[in-house]
């Protein structure tokens, strides 16, 4: 599995920003991103490339690319970039809903910038809710103990047969095997969202409420 999927997982280095929100020179935050297609759509992380348009591309062979971002979903933590070459590996996406607890499952990255780092793990438990950075609740999020650190965010939580079944996206830094991704059967959908119009559309109610101050009644 790893031999089938670590060919299409990349590493992806941003600028800093400042408080301002301008990028700056100097040593970038870096993430994990993965091929979905031969034509250079790669998934990542949305607080990756969050607010960036200088984004670098490095694959597994040492090449390097830039890249330019094709769409995100702040909500729930989903962007697509591209790179512009052809007949590039590429991993697919899986169907998360015939996961079970226990089951194994194997996570790659690049955490702390050491490329292609493969840990190992069980599905700790399913259907779990997370917020994303923008305070929406994300829905159907795999809890599992596959070891993930800084720059593992956006890397692919795959199968014992090299499927994608979820985003690295979390984990909770005072704990031990607490980790969680976005499932795939999330992620796939907001990722055609993206590539084909950019971004995804929600509906809304339209209601708002008010507080109003009511005299007690005599």
């Amino acid at each position: 599995a790893v031999e089938k999927v670590s060919p299409a997982v990349v590493q992806i280095v941003v600028p800093k920003t400042d408080g301002r929100n301008r990028n700056t020179p100097g040593n970038g935050a870096a993430g994990t991103g993965f091929l979905i297609s031969p034509e250079g759509f790669i998934v990542t992380n949305s607080h990756v490339v969050n607010k960036s348009t200088d984004i670098e591309v490095n694959m597994p062979d040492g090449s390097s690319f830039r890249a330019e971002k094709s769409g995100e979903d702040p909500s729930t933590d989903i962007a697509v970039i591209r790179i512009y070459s052809n007949n590039m590996p590429h991993a697919r996406f899986g169907d998360s809903m015939k996961l079970r607890a226990g089951q194994f499952v194997i996570a790659i990255g690049n955490p702390f910038g050491f490329q292609s780092t493969v840990t190992t793990g069980v599905v700790s438990s399913l259907g779990r809710s997370l917020y994303s950075y923008t305070g929406r609740l994300i829905d159907g999020i795999i809890q599992t103990d596959a070891a993930l650190n800084p720059g593992n965010s956006g890397g692919p939580l795959i199968t014992t047969y090299g499927d994608v079944i979820g985003i690295n996206t979390a984990i909770i830094s005072q704990a031990q095997g607490l980790c969680f991704a976005v499932a795939s059967s999330v992620a796939e959908y907001v990722v055609g969202k993206l590539i084909t119009s950019g971004r995804v559309r929600r509906a809304a109610l339209g209601i708002s409420g008010n507080s109003i101050l009511l005299p007690q009644r005599v």
